[in-house]
């Protein structure tokens, strides 16, 4: 069932978003070569728990065992943080979610570990783009596939490939709510939802460099992708709102 939040409702969601973008301000400044995905754990920890008592969400959410996803070059999402070390020339997607009050904010980006080629730069580059234009599609009085459609023609036109496994969904008082938003047109998936103010979804565009498909590792977690291209993700949590969509996991 898709809610239309009321103003206490996203306000708590900005509260939320927030966090979440204040994690991930401290994760952009603490990838370097030598450290830990670990590591990026314990910013999210002291942040998310420490400094401002809310809840991880990812922490045993059917069964995860982290507090964020930390997926490096190959990997899509879904990467379990633990002792691997990170190296120069790398790129490494970091996803984190925070409840506040029984609300979600959900967010991830893409960082190049110290320099990194020109094409894993344009990958990210390209990737983050995306987002935006599909951000700006999340108009009212237009439809869920707008948003679809938008991202899927931005990417492609720039000769990557869209993941089609995963998708953005709609995000509330559960971290996982209607209706689901793929990053491409895809109506036997993606409901043709009318946007209207109050509707919240998390958009979250995953590009690969080479084709779109993808498996899972055998920790039954980590989504890679199938050829071992390289991949980058970046999602916001957005509120539709009268007057356009509202990003509530910024700064």
């Amino acid at each position: 069932m898709i809610t239309l939040k009321s103003a206490h409702e996203l306000a708590l969601m900005r509260e939320a978003g927030r966090i979440v973008a204040e994690v991930l301000a401290e994760v952009r400044e603490a990838v370097v070569p030598g450290i830990r995905t670990a590591d990026l754990e314990a910013v999210a920890e002291r942040i998310i728990i420490d400094k401002h008592g809310a809840i991880p969400s990812f922490k045993g959410y059917h069964g995860f065992p982290g507090m964020v996803c930390a997926s490096v070059n190959e990997e899509i999402v879904h990467g379990i943080p633990g002792a691997r070390v990170l190296e120069e020339g790398q790129i490494v997607s970091v996803d984190v979610g925070v409840i506040y009050k029984g609300y979600h904010g959900d967010a991830a980006i893409t960082v190049g570990v110290g320099q990194v080629d020109p094409e894993s730069e344009r990958l990210m580059d390209v990737t983050a783009e995306s987002l935006r234009v599909g951000i700006e599609a999340a108009q009212p009085g237009r439809l869920t596939w707008d948003i679809s459609k938008a991202i899927q023609r931005y990417v492609e036109g720039q000769g990557y490939s869209v993941v089609r496994e995963y998708t953005g969904h709609g995000i509330g008082s559960q971290m996982h709510e209607d209706p689901q938003i793929p990053n491409y047109y895809a109506p036997r998936i993606g409901a043709r939802v009318r946007l209207r103010p109050g509707m919240t979804f998390a958009l979250e565009p995953m590009v690969n460099i080479g084709d779109w498909q993808t498996r899972v590792l055998d920790d039954k977690w980590t989504v890679v992708t199938a050829d071992g291209s390289r991949s980058a993700h970046f999602e916001h949590t957005v509120a539709v709102t009268k007057n356009g969509p509202q990003i509530m996991t910024r700064l």
